[in-house]
């Protein structure tokens, strides 16, 4: 693992030592990240991810008559 310290003040060039960074790191653990960050992003707003909880579902059914 890479652990050099970059100095970067143009957003630009920040925004591709991100990417490259990102593009260095192995697909799995991108994922990974992106779930990390889900499930912090969800407990910030209460919300506790478990595996037994599930969303619901709700299902409703209009008929309109013909005229």
């Amino acid at each position: 693992m890479d652990k050099t310290i970059r100095k970067v003040t143009d957003p630009r060039q920040q925004q591709s030592e991100i990417y490259r960074y990102w593009q260095s790191v192995p697909v799995g653990d991108r994922l990974t990240a992106v779930w990390e960050a889900s499930v912090d992003a969800y407990a910030f707003k209460g919300v506790r991810l478990d595996d037994e909880q599930r969303s619901e579902r709700t299902l409703t059914r209009v008929q309109r008559t013909r005229g």
